[in-house]
């Protein structure tokens, strides 16, 4: 039998030790329940890291069906190791490429933006073609740890501020955007809950 348990708890300590970031619990969950209440099948994923959410995903139901974009060679062969341990290869499909790089006629019922944050609002016009017509469009980390709701005087790195406009640019795309509606949640590192608008 496979021990899901241990895998997903192995991951999380490697994620912990190797920098690598990953979705909150609470992120997590709210995705889950998204998943199980919406009846969703078929999941992209930008950002697959070492495919903790991608697995998680995947294991709220036998049916669904993830495909996952990483660029990261390290975080790409760690995620392959952790998908056969638990024997998804099947229901998972790893992609090794730059998300732009990659293009796709499928539609997916979830589409899950959890990639370089500087790059948001490209992944969404890039991808909003793949979203099924009562999909959502899901993006993780736009509280930024705190950082999108401070001041650009209290971070101290250049680089960082950058990043945080960048953000900030993305949530003033998704307010302003005339053909998606957007639900903001303050859960995890805050998420974002993309709608395409009703034509009626």
């Amino acid at each position: 039998m496979v021990d899901s348990f241990g895998t997903i708890k192995q991951m999380k300590e490697y994620a912990d030790k190797y920098n690598v970031p990953i979705i909150t619990d609470e992120g997590i969950e709210y995705i889950k329940d998204y998943i199980e209440k919406n009846a969703v099948r078929k999941i992209l994923e930008i950002g697959t890291a070492i495919g903790y959410s991608a697995i998680m995903m995947a294991l709220c139901d036998s049916d669904i069906e993830v495909t996952t974009i990483e660029r990261d060679e390290k975080r790409y062969l760690e995620a392959i190791k952790n998908v056969k341990k638990l024997n998804l290869e099947r229901r998972i499909n790893l992609i090794y490429n730059d998300a732009f790089q990659v293009n796709l006629t499928d539609k997916y019922d979830l589409i899950f933006i959890d990639a370089a944050k500087a790059q948001n609002t490209k992944f969404f016009e890039k991808f909003a073609a793949n979203l099924s017509d009562k999909g959502v469009i899901i993006t993780d980390n736009l509280s930024f740890h705190g950082l999108v709701a401070k001041s650009d005087d209290e971070i101290e790195s250049r680089n960082l501020r950058a990043l945080v406009r960048k953000i900030r640019d993305y949530i003033a795309f998704l307010q302003n955007n005339k053909d998606y509606e957007t639900e903001f949640l303050d859960i995890g590192d805050g998420i974002a809950v993309s709608r395409k608008k009703s034509s009626e």
